[in-house]
Formats: structure tokens, C-alpha cells, sequence
């Protein structure tokens, strides 16, 4: 019996080896060509289920959908380190460059150079990055502390973090210490919530 042929229904054909039904011409008429909502008659699955409507991770129960100030510590002292490496090396040479321009282009002067490059690398990687870990530590600190995490949390940890690390200068180191986190600290804060603050604006204005 020739299953290809007309009206034989097609039990042989395609259809049958992926445990699908067959489909008639009147059937298949009434399907849309666009859209994901109807059942599709090749396959045996049902499209609406492809459609990622929600998020694609389970969360624990009571977890945070963004990273937490202990979990963004990494990242910030790390980060640190690498952008005031960068820096001093670029900073090192530059001023390796400065101070041996008399000299011509010997052995000296690229042991000279070289060193330059190393000692302030070294020490802005050094400084950003004791900056970032006193950052990360009051912020973590506060936020167990209050039980909440905002902008406070942001602008005091920026805040004692300048105090602290220009308190080897005095009185007068700390209070110059504590304005600069504090405007450091607020520029941040003003400016990760700058859309909303916009937002706000615009819909008074209306």
C-alpha cells in the first residue's frame, strides 16, 4: 500500500516517527503563520511555554534579587587595585621620562624608568586599594548595623572611610578626610539615583 498517496492519511510518513498526529489541510487552515500563542502542528509542544516572561534564576527564600555590599566588596577592592596599578604606571613613566630626559637612552635610564614605574604602581595600587577596603568594611559594618541598605549607608561609609585614612594628619587631616568621602560618597549617591531624582521632577512638573 503506497502511503503517499492521497487520502491515505499519511500514517507512514514523517509525522509518525516523532509521535506527532497527522493534520489534515482543513486543520492546518485555521493556524496562524505569526504569533506563539496556538498549539503548533509540528511540534509537539506547546510555544507559550518558550516565551521567558519572568526571571530566569530562583531566588532563596528572602535572598536579594541585586549583590549585597559583602558580595560587591570584591569587586570594588579588586577594581581598586587594578585602576591605581594602572594609573602609577602610567604616572611612573611619566615622570621617569621627566627626570631622566638629560640622560640618552642607556642601560641606566631604562633600570631607572623601570623602577619608577614599579614604585608607583605599587603605591596606587596600594593606596585605591586600602581606600576600597575601608570603604567596603564600613559599608558592610553599617548595613548589618541599621538592617537596611540605602544611600545612608553609602554616604557615612564614605565618610568614615576619609576620616580614617587621613587620620595620621591631625584634627584637621580628619575633618579634610571626612568633607572629601563626604563629597565623594554624595556625588555617588546623586548620581546612581540621578533617573529616579529626574523621574520625580519631570512628573511634579506634569
Amino acid at each position: 500500500m503506497d502511503n503517499n498517496a492521497p487520502g491515505s492519511g499519511g500514517k507512514g510518513g514523517f509525522g509518525s516517527l516523532f509521535g506527532g498526529s497527522e493534520y489534515s489541510n482543513t486543520e492546518l487552515a485555521g493556524v496562524p503563520l505569526t504569533g506563539m500563542s496556538p498549539l503548533s502542528p509540528y511540534l509537539n509542544v506547546d510555544p507559550r511555554y518558550l516565551v521567558q516572561d519572568t526571571d530566569e534564576f530562583i531566588l532563596p527564600t528572602g535572598a536579594s534579587k541585586t549583590r549585597g555590599r559583602f558580595e560587591l566588596a570584591f569587586f570594588t577592592i579588586g577594581g581598586c587595585c587594578i585602576t591605581g596599578a594602572a594609573f602609577g604606571t602610567v604616572n611612573g613613566l611619566r615622570m621617569g621620562l621627566k627626570d631622566t630626559r638629560e640622560m640618552g637612552w642607556t642601560k641606566p635610564r631604562n633600570v631607572q624608568i623601570l623602577n619608577m614605574v614599579t614604585r608607583q604602581g605599587a603605591s596606587w595600587a596600594n593606596t585605591l586599594g586600602s581606600v576600597a577596603l575601608l570603604y567596603s568594611v564600613f559599608g558592610v559594618a553599617i548595613e548589618k548595623a541599621r538592617g537596611a541598605e540605602d544611600d545612608i549607608n553609602t554616604v557615612a561609609a564614605g565618610t568614615l572611610t576619609g576620616m580614617l585614612f587621613k587620620s595620621t594628619g591631625g584634627l584637621r587631616g580628619v575633618a579634610r578626610g571626612g568633607l572629601a568621602g563626604l563629597a565623594l560618597s554624595g556625588a555617588y549617591a546623586l548620581y546612581s539615583n540621578w533617573d529616579h531624582i529626574r523621574g520625580g521632577s519631570s512628573s511634579s512638573v506634569y
